[in-house]
């Protein structure tokens, strides 16, 4: 089968390459032929070796993919040949809290990924993609889709009528603004970039906040809020954004810590945090029983993921290169042909 190989850290070392079909599946297992996968910033990490360098390479890299099971393994009775499928971001977390190995076993780093044409899988680790959505559009749902369900709906559910800010249009964050939608709150979104704020107006974005204009955002969202302060802040930037997440957060509110692009260190004051009890947890994707659950609410929603017009994976490495500048709007996802 064809595979992008990464046979050493860096971009210029992931080729193209024919390798070993995989055997029959085992008991309890799956053969997935691989129709599309999507991109994470978490992949450029660790193409690049900056995201663990321990991670054992050659690897196939890529953590979220879509397909279809050709086989069947013995036991198997969840699934046909046939069902259309999505493969969980960490196979061995299946529900509620896993042990420190569950979450640390993960497709694309240190489990070889999806770039790839077949793939063998435990039934227990897949679910069924959502029946409203293509192949293309549930292959963005592994890693982005369900870290901002997670933070949204598992670790400290939202209610309706609350107030979320969602920071910049990256995939985390229009799943988040649309979850949010979906459940009757209110969304403000950040962005640097004006090309798209009309865009994230037509996903429905109550207010946006342009960082150009006010580079001290958080007293704009605290504007808008009534000086109430917004409930929930979904927290991509890390050390370059934290300051302002907790100015902007409402009394007893949360900030979910998803990324940390500008930085990993420390850098802020954390009295307000003490004094308005602000909830502040980091977000680790999910397990697959979340994935499901999540799965089966975009049935019922018919939310549909933003994603850009998907692309051929001979371009693969192209396209990871130009990933990291961030023009893209939602989900870039590559076609296996």
């Amino acid at each position: 089968m064809q595979a992008y190989v990464l046979e050493s850290f860096g971009l210029e070392n992931l080729k193209k390459k024919t390798i070993t079909d995989p055997t029959s599946p085992g008991k309890g297992e799956v053969l997935i032929e691989f129709k599309n996968v999507s991109i994470n910033y978490r992949d450029t990490l660790v193409i690049a070796g900056k995201y663990d360098p321990r991670f054992p390479t050659p690897m196939v890299p890529l953590s979220d993919g879509s397909g279809i099971i050709r086989e069947l393994g013995e036991g198997v009775r969840d699934f046909q040949v046939g069902d259309k499928v999505i493969t969980g971001f960490a196979p061995e977390w299946r529900d509620g809290i896993p042990r420190r190995d569950e979450f640390r076993t993960t497709l694309g780093g240190p489990l070889d990924g999806t770039l790839r044409q077949f793939g063998i899988f435990s039934s227990k680790s897949i679910v069924m993609a959502p029946s409203n959505l293509s192949l293309a559009e549930s292959a963005s749902l592994p890693c982005a889709g369900l870290t901002a369900w997670s933070a949204l709906m598992e670790a400290n559910p939202i209610l309706p009528g609350q107030t979320v800010l969602v920071q910049g249009t990256g995939g985390v964050s229009l799943f988040a603004l649309q979850i949010t939608k979906k459940l009757g709150a209110k969304v403000i979104l950040t962005t640097s970039s004006p090309d798209k704020i009309e865009r994230a107006q037509g996903l429905g974005a109550d207010y946006i906040i342009s960082t150009k204009d006010f580079p001290e955002w958080a007293k704009e969202a605290r504007r808008i809020t009534n000086k109430q302060g917004v409930d929930h802040i979904i927290e991509i930037g890390g050390k370059n954004t934290l300051s302002q997440s907790i100015s902007a957060c409402s009394s007893f509110g949360t900030i979910s810590l998803i990324g940390v692009l500008g930085g990993n260190a420390m850098d802020a004051n954390l009295l307000p945090v003490v004094m308005n009890q602000i909830r502040m947890q980091g977000i680790v994707v999910g397990s697959v029983r979340s994935l499901d659950r999540m799965c089966r609410a975009i049935e019922v929603w018919d939310l549909k993921p933003v994603i850009e017009p998907v692309h051929d994976w001979k371009d693969s490495v192209s396209i990871l290169r130009e990933f990291p500048r961030g023009k893209h709007f939602g989900k870039v996802v590559l076609e296996i042909i």
